[in-house]
């Protein structure tokens, strides 16, 4: 039996929020199995440091600073990809941010703040990655990264809940109507993971509550423990897969 492609030799990816964290994880293991990468995030020169370590692994890195809650900075993104590499392949909708104040304290900007960077960016990206690129060749790969707090509340994490959420309609959305053009989208829900956006549950007194009740295997993962589901998705390994959310979250039930 044919064993499956888990190779993206001579593919092209975008992966937003790539400076740190799940972002920076997902892709150094795209660069190791053979692809190009351009990475996105603010600050330029935390995204140079990841495009030095995707260069020592012989691959091409691009950096472009990028709000990706603003479309024109979303449309250069992705047109300096298409003028570097020739194409796109494949779209990781990583970056977001959390405010944690509850509802009922959050201010509307903070609200717009979280919308913008969780579920905005994710539609801005994925439009314009599909319309300038993936439709005309119709192929492509768009995953989006979800978490577990769309699926139920997280301690003062409602407006990110409620933005992560929005996250897991929008793959589906976006699958249904892609899918016939040789497109393909699905979602990562990380769970309690070690990272920088993460750091404020972290400290929380109530996460240790959470991972003892909450979590089976009863401790927090680490980005490098997302990045099988994120070679999966972008592989050919996954062909028959779209408008899917896998949940890498140390066994929470729901």
């Amino acid at each position: 039996m044919k064993q499956p492609n888990f190779s993206l030799k001579g593919k092209v990816a975008i992966i937003t929020g790539g400076s740190r964290g799940i972002g920076r994880a997902i892709a150094l293991t795209y660069a190791e199995a053979g692809a190009d990468v351009c990475i996105a995030s603010r600050t330029a020169e935390d995204l140079e440091k990841v495009a030095e370590e995707i260069r020592a692994l012989g691959q091409k890195a691009l950096v472009v600073p990028t709000n990706v809650a603003l479309k024109a900075d979303v449309d250069n993104m992705v047109d300096k990809t298409i003028a570097e590499f020739g194409t796109i392949d494949i779209l990781v909708n990583n970056a977001g941010m959390n405010i944690m104040v509850p509802l009922m304290e959050l201010r509307e900007d903070g609200w717009d703040k979280v919308m913008n960077n969780n579920l905005k960016s994710g539609y801005l990206c994925s439009q314009a990655a599909a319309t300038k690129c993936m439709l005309e060749k119709k192929s492509g790969v768009i995953i989006n990264v979800s978490s577990i707090a769309g699926r139920f509340p997280i301690y003062q994490l409602g407006a990110y809940s409620v933005a992560k959420a929005g996250v897991v309609m929008l793959t589906r959305v976006l699958s249904w109507e892609l899918a016939q053009h040789g497109i393909r989208v699905n979602g990562i829900g990380p769970g309690l993971i070690h990272t920088d956006l993460g750091e404020p549950v972290m400290s929380a007194p109530a996460l240790e509550l959470m991972v003892k009740v909450g979590v089976p295997m009863k401790r927090l993962g680490e980005p490098e423990e997302i990045v099988g589901a994120a070679l999966y998705l972008a592989s050919d390994a996954s062909s028959y897969m779209s408008g899917q959310t896998m949940y890498v979250d140390g066994g929470v039930p729901v």
